[in-house]
């Protein structure tokens, strides 16, 4: 500092507003200590302006260890959000959902100084730990669980379910399988009670439902189940990723997507028009939740006594080529 304000002709003091975006500094004064810090290659301290101010300008993400589209997606709109809010982000990962692996996550998150965290894991069970953690910090969660102190942004997972399986009785099928996600993800237990309500409403047969666990090769798997079924026209399969494993299978045992099997996914990641053939699937904005989850942690930073309030995205059904009429013979 000071020898940006040597360089600048200005004083240590006036080198620190500058640096600030104090509104008492003059725009010229201003460029001439940016001049100077880029003469000397001057950095700032972060870990320093820390200390001083008592903000990092950090928030931090809890995630499961995936290669994931879908939480790729998530993590881009989280960071670019933060980034224009001025934020950094840091990650903590866990190998599990299991309660002291997600302690674990939130405990160095807050060791490391971030002054709010956006859960995008399910809470399948919420200790103390966790209610002593996310209530002394502000905590956004993003698939609708909760704690007492945390704020929701999540998508409305019971119409994922309803938009997929509508699409494909309004198609004349039956009835409609599902190859749902694992059963501790929130948002996959909610889309296979709603698959299995609308079936019940409409009087059809609930199938057996299969359980996936958001790989392509669980959707393989389940996909060579499907196939040797003689009486499946239609399935919903709850990520694009499972359902490109599905119609690989189907493919292989000579059954026609969509000619004998129509398939629904869910997410519209970006490979999801370019599968053989293009898939219908249920999008998910994850920019957007990423984005609006940022979006409501800074609100929540700014007046940390606001009431939190849950905010709901609404899911799109995007309709490609792997869905055609029942009994369809052509395709």
């Amino acid at each position: 500092m000071a020898d940006v304000a040597r360089v600048a002709g200005v004083s240590p003091q006036t080198v620190s507003r500058a640096l600030s975006g104090h509104p008492s500094v003059q725009e010229e004064t201003r460029a001439k200590v940016l001049t100077a810090v880029d003469q000397l290659g001057y950095r700032k301290n972060n870990a320093a302006r820390m200390l001083s101010s008592g903000r990092s300008r950090s928030i931090g993400v809890v995630m499961q260890q995936t290669n994931s589209y879908s939480r790729i997606t998530l993590m881009y709109g989280i960071e670019s959000a933060a980034q224009e809010a001025g934020y950094s982000v840091h990650t903590a990962t866990t190998v599990s959902l299991d309660t002291s692996a997600i302690e674990d996550a939130l405990s160095r998150l807050a060791d490391q100084g971030v002054e709010g965290v956006i859960l995008a894991v399910p809470l399948i069970h919420v200790s103390r730990r966790i209610e002593q953690l996310t209530g002394s910090m502000p905590t956004v969660t993003i698939d609708g669980s909760r704690t007492s102190a945390t704020e929701v942004v999540a998508v409305d997972q019971a119409r994922v379910a309803h938009l997929a399986t509508r699409h494909l009785l309004d198609l004349g099928h039956e009835t409609v399988w599902h190859v749902a996600g694992p059963r501790a993800w929130l948002e996959a237990a909610s889309r296979a009670q709603c698959w299995r309500d609308l079936l019940e409403a409409e009087g059809r047969t609930v199938p057996p439902e299969l359980e996936g666990d958001w790989s392509p090769e669980s959707g393989y798997r389940n996909g060579l189940i499907l196939g040797r079924i003689p009486n499946v026209t239609a399935v919903f399969v709850a990520s694009d990723e499972m359902a490109f494993g599905v119609i690989r299978a189907l493919h292989e045992l000579g059954r026609r997507v969509p000619g004998d099997i129509s398939v629904v996914g869910v997410d519209d990641i970006a490979l999801a028009r370019y599968c053989s053939p293009s898939l219908t699937t249920v999008a998910q904005p994850f920019t957007q939740m990423g984005a609006l989850a940022v979006s409501h942690l800074m609100r929540h930073l700014a007046d940390p006594d606001a009431t939190p309030e849950p905010a709901s995205v609404e899911p799109t059904l995007i309709v490609r080529a792997s869905t055609a009429p029942a009994g369809r013979g052509d395709a």
